[in-house]
């Protein structure tokens, strides 16, 4: 059997301790790191220098690969088109189907490796219930990173590894990188966009892009204009502070008319949906859904699940909850799960 698995380094604590478990397992393993997009927080300097010196440490060898026109091809542009459009990405999902699990994959079958490993907080296995491969939740919490991994090709489900499926805390982590005295134990979290490290997309956005600030009305569900915006991209569904406008009980922003160039306002019990459409879907269980079927739904990464039904029309997916959702936001995920198995997932439409 072949044992030999390329695993994605970013220079952080969860996928140097990934490296060790591997080798501890028995793995052949080879360090990757991935070049994205030049002064990123998991492209620099210091990143190459701390998977590499893991990667000494460890025993392993390591490579690079510089990425960055298809990171922009695939994440970037991706990034600044959903919010041309007034959506709000999850650029993280994009580069784990087009780079961790797409040109990953194959500088891993390159280099003759049957698996591709990786530091996220996910479990896969073999469903003897369902018959096939599938991608699970971890033992995390609300750690749990399955939620980002759904855009993957069903196929290469077989073929992960994650070795931090069954740990239940980061601390865990943090402490077997200590005991075996690897120097990114102690290294903060990356909680931004990778290429945004400052956290102000906006800025971003202005320049990397044609968008600009361009003024125009807040708007209520009549039309009535309330205030003036700074630019649609700078608002997303379910913000209150900084509108900057007075109002007898506290508005929301609803939605965004594009072709007026205006802001939609409400109070916030018009925030909640009880039905959305889901476009762009991969399925992971099952090849299509037929009929209405029960489910819990992510529709982002830090919500709860929520009891619903999907049903598959067309290329599409209509869900259905049992009870109304908050600041549901066209751009990002709905993930489905039956338990803690990944039914599959796509980008929220309306």
């Amino acid at each position: 059997m072949n044992k030999k698995v390329l695993l994605g380094m970013s220079g952080g604590v969860d996928s140097s301790v990934s490296a060790l478990l591997l080798k501890q397992q028995g793995y052949e393993v080879i360090g990757t790191t991935l070049e994205l997009f030049a002064g990123s927080s998991c492209c620099n300097i210091n990143t190459y220098i701390d998977a590499k010196n893991v990667c000494n440490q460890v025993g392993i060898p390591h490579f690079t690969y510089d990425c960055k026109t298809q990171f922009k091809e695939h994440v970037i542009d991706d990034f600044i088109n959903c919010y041309s459009n007034c959506k709000t990405p999850n650029p993280c999902i994009e580069c784990n189907k087009y780079m961790k699990f797409g040109f990953m994959y194959e500088k891993a079958k390159e280099l003759g490796c049957n698996y591709i490993a990786t530091g996220h907080y996910a479990k896969t296995e073999y469903s003897e219930k369902y018959g096939r491969w599938v991608l699970k939740k971890s033992n995390a919490g609300r750690k749990d990173q399955s939620y980002v991994l759904w855009n993957m090709p069903k196929d290469l489900i077989e073929y992960l590894i994650f070795p931090l499926a069954d740990f239940e805390s980061k601390e865990e982590i943090r402490e077997i990188a200590r005991e075996n005295n690897l120097k990114v134990a102690n290294k903060p979290d990356s909680e931004d966009i990778c290429f945004v490290p400052d956290g102000n997309y906006k800025n971003f956005l202005e320049n990397n892009s044609d968008l600009k600030p361009k003024q125009g009305n807040i708007v209520n569900s009549k039309g009535e204009v309330l205030g003036k915006h700074t630019g649609l991209y700078n608002y997303t569904i379910g913000q209150r502070k900084g509108l900057g406008i007075s109002h007898p009980v506290p508005l929301f922003v609803l939605g965004f008319n594009k072709e007026k160039n205006e802001v939609i306002v409400g109070e916030e019990k018009k925030l909640y949906k009880k039905e959305i459409l889901v476009t762009d879907i991969k399925l992971l269980l099952f090849d299509e859904i037929k009929d209405w079927t029960k489910v819990s739904v992510k529709t982002r990464y830090s919500s709860k699940d929520a009891d619903a039904r999907i049903i598959q029309v067309d290329n599409k997916i209509k869900v259905e909850f049992d009870e109304p959702q908050r600041a549901i936001t066209p751009g990002q995920s709905a993930v489905f799960y039956m338990d803690d198995i990944v039914v599959g997932g796509g980008k929220i439409e309306k």
